[in-house]
C-alpha cells in the first residue's frame, strides 16, 4: 500500500515561524548563531518556510522526509550537507539510505529559491537544518531557534553512513552507543526517536518481527497481536518489502506524543522503537522511563525534542573557512 497524502493547504496560513513552546532551550556551545544571516540574507527563513510549506502541502509525508535528511546528515561527518552529494560512493547509496532517503528534489527547489534571494551565501547544511525545523512545526510540533553558520563538506562518507547511522535492527545498547559517539545522550535517543511520530516505514524494516522471529516465537512477542496480523496482511513474505505503513499508526502525519502511547501499548512498528519501552536494555538504560514521561506529557516531549534537535544540529559543523558554500547541493563547486 503506497501512502501519499496532502495537507489541507489552508492550515499553512497558520504557520508562524517563531510561535512555539516556551520551554527553556539548552545552551549549546557552538560557533553557530541563529542570527548568522541577518545581514547577508535577511529573508532566508521566510524563503525556506515558503518552499517547505509548498512541498508539505503537496505531499504531507515530505515533512518526515526532510526531518530525516537532517538527522542522517548530522550523524555522518557532522552536519555538513554531505548526505546530499550525488555519486555511487555517496551517502545516498549507503544501506540506511538506499531506496529510503528522499526529498532531494525539494532541497534542490529550496536551494534555488535561496540562491535567487542571496547568491552563494547560504549552505546546503543550513538549509537542511531550517527545513527540518519548519517540517516539524508544519506538522504540529514545537519550534526552536535554528543555529546557523554551517558550511558544506567536500566529500561524502558512505562507509561512515553504513557504520554510524542507527538501524531499525540495532539493539537499544547499540543505538545508545551510536548516539554517544556524536555527543548525544539517552534523553536525546528517546526524544529524537519521537521524530517517528510522523512518516512511514517500509515492510523491509520490520518484517523480521512478523515471522520466524525466534526459536520460541514466530512473531515478536512485544508486538500487539492485532497489529501483527494487520502488518502480516500488508507485508506478505512474497512481496518486495517496499509497501509502507505509518510509523505512528492512527496519527501518522501529526507531530504529537502519540508515538509514545503506541510504544506503551506495544504498537511500535520498528523493533528499535518498541525496544525503547519493552526491552530489558530499555529498562536498564532508562529509555522506558522516558517513554512513559513523554506519553504522559506532550510538553515534556516537545521541549526535550527541540533541545535535542539543537544539540544534534551542532555536531561537528564546518565553520569559518572550512568547507564551502555549495551552489548546487548535489555537487561540490
Amino acid at each position: 500500500m503506497k501512502m501519499k497524502m496532502k495537507m489541507p493547504c489552508k492550515r499553512l496560513v497558520l504557520f508562524v515561524l517563531l510561535v512555539g513552546l516556551l520551554c527553556a532551550s539548552m545552551e549549546v556551545r557552538s560557533q553557530l548563531s541563529p542570527t548568522f544571516y541577518s545581514q547577508s540574507c535577511p529573508n532566508l527563513l521566510r524563503v525556506v518556510r515558503r518552499e517547505v510549506a509548498a512541498a508539505v502541502c503537496n505531499e504531507t509525508r515530505m515533512a518526515a522526509s526532510l526531518l530525516r535528511l537532517h538527522f542522517h546528515d548530522c550523524f555522518v561527518n557532522g552536519c555538513d550537507g554531505s548526505v546530499l552529494l550525488d555519486g555511487s560512493d555517496g551517502e545516498k547509496f549507503a544501506n540506511p539510505n538506499r531506496n529510503s532517503a528522499r526529498g532531494f528534489e525539494v532541497v534542490d527547489a529550496i536551494k534555488a529559491a535561496v540562491e535567487s534571494e542571496c547568491n552563494a551565501t547560504v549552505s546546503c547544511a543550513d538549509i537542511l537544518a531550517i527545513a527540518a525545523r519548519d517540517s516539524v512545526v508544519l506538522s504540529g510540533g514545537p519550534s526552536w531557534r535554528v543555529l546557523l553558520g554551517r558550511r558544506d563538506g567536500l566529500v561524502a562518507n558512505q562507509t561512515g553512513a553504513n557504520a554510524n547511522l542507527p538501524s531499525p535492527f540495532d539493539s537499544i545498547s547499540a543505538i545508545i552507543s551510536k548516539f554517544a559517539a556524536v555527543g548525544l545522550n539517552t534523553t536525546d535517543v528517546v526524544a529524537l526517536s519521537g521524530g517517528h511520530t510522523i512518516g512511514l516505514a517500509r515492510c523491509a524494516t520490520f518484517s523480521n518481527r512478523l515471522s520466524g522471529f525466534s526459536e520460541t516465537s514466530s512473531v515478536d512477542p512485544t508486538l500487539d497481536s492485532s497489529l501483527a496480523s494487520a502488518l502480516q496482511n500488508l507485508c506478505p513474505q512474497s512481496a518486495d518489502g517496499n509497501d509502507t505503513t505509518g510509523l505512528d499508526r492512527n496519527s501518522t502525519f501529526a507531530f504529537d506524543n502519540h508515538y509514545f502511547t503506541n510504544l506503551v501499548r506495544q504498537r511500535g512498528i520498528l523493533s528499535s522503537d518498541q525496544g525503547l519501552f519493552s526491552s530489558d536494555e530499555g529498562v536498564a538504560a532508562a529509555t522506558r522511563e522516558l517513554v512513559l514521561k513523554y506519553d504522559n506529557s506532550t510538553w515534556a516531549f516537545f521541549c526535550d525534542f527541540a533541545n535535542s534537535m539543537i544539540k544534534m544540529g551542532s555536531i561537528t559543523p564546518l565553520t569559518g573557512s572550512d568547507g564551502q558554500i555549495r551552489i548546487n547541493c548535489r555537487v561540490v563547486n
